[in-house]
């Protein structure tokens, strides 16, 4: 296993929960400060705190439907995929955290972490 997925349903429309993937202010409250924008080849970074700060580089954008990033380059080297799907009156959101080297320490200890990341979510989203 060299990757991580997990899904959260948020109580929000698809455009207020890309809004908090998305927006740099709503983005520092839910999970990391850092100047994300949804554009194809900009380059990024998240402060992960006693990690220091992490760079990033947006790879694809398919507005409210699909982000995926490069993170912690040059660390980790690995990819972050959000995928938002209407369900119902919310949007299930969908992580893929992929590139791990298998079996190890940042795949187990962020693989714990993520679940309760994303229930972070809703509460932001506007």
């Amino acid at each position: 296993m060299s990757s991580i997925e997990c899904d959260q349903f948020i109580a929000r429309p698809p455009a207020s929960v890309w809004r908090a993937l998305t927006s740099p202010a709503l983005l520092a409250k839910w999970w990391a400060a850092g100047d994300i924008r949804p554009e194809v080849g900009h380059r990024f970074t998240l402060d992960m705190g006693s990690w220091g700060e992490q760079w990033c580089e947006v790879l694809e954008v398919e507005p409210e439907k699909l982000l995926r990033y490069t993170f912690a380059e040059g660390v980790l080297d690995t990819t972050i995929t959000w995928r938002l799907e209407p369900e119902g009156a919310g949007t299930r959101l969908f992580l893929v955290h992929d590139g791990f080297v298998p079996d190890s320490a940042p795949l187990h200890g962020m693989g714990n972490g993520w679940p309760g990341i994303l229930r972070r979510v809703e509460a932001v989203a506007e």
